[in-house]
């Protein structure tokens, strides 16, 4: 391999377009092509990253996607020195969800282990793992293995399995099995266990910010590092760092990414780590507050990563790693070392021998009846009944109609559809997270016509005028159930309501479990994966881990 093959390798960028031979102008201005496969050719790409949102979107349908795929590994195996592309995706479940509906949508981390039932976490990578790969992805940026300690996090939260490590290590484990070791190397994924060395405690957003932790080292090693620890030893592909500054480890403040301390230290020595480590979003300005785009990839290689994910300006990136290996600011063992990881990685996974996807199968492996049961069972055993204090639930009989208000345009009217399902008339209005005086006024008008009122919350902690939403529905004397839609924190802040549920997300499957439980039609038997405090207060705990209510 040339040298810029080799570089090449250790790049993961986005695409611009669904179809791989599409023009699309972002190519232009990103890449200077004007296609896809285009920028996989031109850089020797080692992989590309599929996204859903409003500026780089790659999915439309499964049979889109597996197309897509196709046509980019052809790209990769007709240039450069023909080596196929791991093409990954951010697909943890719940909130974090990139190929949605017809896939199987699962909830997020949190409510599997409000399950407590470790082998389900297996099951859920199954069933991902072997969708992604029936659309030609090879690589799930799953699972979160970090440990939510700080209730305050704004990027983890139910992302993460538990504020337990032992909890969360488990289904970490369990996790890695279903992604890696469900069926042969070619029907499944690479998992990625992110992000190093834990981002748990963070009180900032590393999107927009240098979140800095201040765990002592004793205290890194209790908490953060067990679910690290039970991805290595169940054999996990990858690994993603943080962009997190973490002074017990590296006192010299460079973010855990750009640290040699940290990922060759800590990750490679003490936890015997030789598989690849690939950056989080290189375009995330945790990592670009104290160094320009042209020197973080060098940093970074330098510090021990393997793959750098999404570099700002991907020219910029990978002239900026020629160039320092020509002067010996980089040497061509570190890049060797990187690439021959990065090689294993793709034999193992089947990457090398079996690229390409069979776009005439994927409606049989995709979205399954068999499938949505499983994620369907899954959600069913998260529902966690925090508070029951006035006895509303169960209902005495099931009310003729219901008002679902409070967060979310789509959750209180995909709620009010599956409450209408099962026999309640139900009626959506949307208030927000920043509810007006005059919604409020108007939810509390439409509670008056109503047999019950079931309010959606969303971080109750950052957007306290949803309280005043609560309190003008409890004045209505109507019963009531307010729900955690997100993090179960919420059920913790004083508020006028006896009566809280948790579903810890909001996807279909987590409200079709939330109608059956407020209907009476099933129990609710989550366990809490989290401490809830008062108020937000760490040091005063409300709900403690593993409570839960049932009837």
């Amino acid at each position: 391999m040339s040298l810029e093959e080799k570089v090449g390798q250790l790049f993961v960028t986005w695409v611009n377009g669904k179809a791989a031979d599409e023009a699309d102008p972002k190519n232009q201005a990103d890449f200077g092509v004007d296609t896809a496969a285009q920028a996989v050719s031109k850089y020797h790409l080692g992989g590309v990253i599929y996204f859903n949102n409003d500026s780089r979107d790659n999915f439309d349908d499964p049979g889109q996607v597996a197309k897509l795929s196709n046509g980019l590994q052809q790209a990769a195996i007709g240039s450069g020195a023909h080596i196929p592309l791991q093409i990954g995706t951010d697909q943890e479940g719940g909130t974090v969800t990139r190929m949605g509906a017809p896939a199987t949508e699962f909830p997020n981390s949190m409510a599997l282990a409000a399950g407590r039932d470790v082998s389900a976490g297996t099951e859920a990578a199954t069933v991902l793992g072997h969708e992604l790969r029936a659309v030609g992805i090879n690589q799930d940026y799953a699972p979160d293995a970090d440990v939510n300690s700080n209730p305050a996090n704004p990027v983890i939260g139910v992302r993460s399995f538990s504020g337990r490590p032992d909890l969360a290590g488990d289904f970490v484990a369990a996790e890695v099995r279903g992604y890696q070791d469900s069926g042969p190397a070619a029907e499944t994924v690479s998992a990625t266990a992110k992000h190093f060395p834990g981002h748990g405690d963070a009180a900032t957003d590393s999107h927009t910010g240098l979140p800095r932790i201040d765990r002592s080292e004793q205290q890194w090693r209790t908490t953060d590092v067990p679910p690290f620890k039970e991805a290595i030893s169940a054999g996990i592909d990858s690994i993603m760092s943080a962009h997190i500054q973490f002074p017990s480890l590296d006192p010299s403040g460079e973010p855990a990414t750009l640290s040699e301390p940290i990922i060759t230290g800590k990750l490679r020595g003490e936890l015997g780590y030789d598989g690849v480590v690939i950056t989080d979003s290189l375009e995330m300005q945790g990592v670009r507050e104290l160094h320009s785009d042209a020197e973080i990839p060098v940093l970074a290689l330098n510090a021990g990563i393997d793959q750098l994910l999404m570099p700002a300006d991907l020219d910029l990136a990978i002239n900026s790693v020629l160039a320092a290996v020509k002067s010996g600011e980089l040497s061509m063992q570190r890049i060797d070392q990187s690439v021959l990881r990065v090689l294993k990685l793709k034999l193992k996974r089947g990457i090398l021998s079996a690229p390409f996807d069979n776009p005439a199968l994927v409606e049989s492996k995709v979205g399954t009846p068999e499938h949505l049961a499983v994620a369907q069972g899954i959600a069913d055993r998260s529902i966690t009944a925090v508070a029951n204090d006035a006895g509303v639930l169960p209902l005495k009989q099931k009310p003729a109609t219901a008002l679902v208000t409070g967060w979310g345009e789509t959750s209180t009217s995909t709620l009010a559809e599956r409450l209408t399902a099962h026999g309640t008339k139900a009626t959506a209005l949307e208030t927000g997270q920043t509810p007006s005086d005059a919604l409020i006024a108007q939810a509390a008008e439409a509670a008056k016509n109503t047999d019950l009122v079931v309010v959606l919350t969303n971080n109750l902690g950052g957007f306290p005028l949803q309280n005043k939403l609560l309190q003008a529905l409890t004045d209505t004397g109507k019963p009531m159930v307010a729900v955690a839609a997100q993090i179960p924190y919420d059920a913790g802040y004083t508020n006028p309501v006896p009566t809280w549920l948790a579903t810890y997300g909001y996807l279909t499957p987590s409200l079709e479990a939330l109608a059956k439980v407020v209907l009476g039609e099933a129990e609710p038997s989550g366990k809490l994966p989290v401490d809830v405090p008062a108020d937000g207060d760490v040091h005063t705990v409300k709900y403690p881990f593993g409570h839960g209510l049932t009837w």
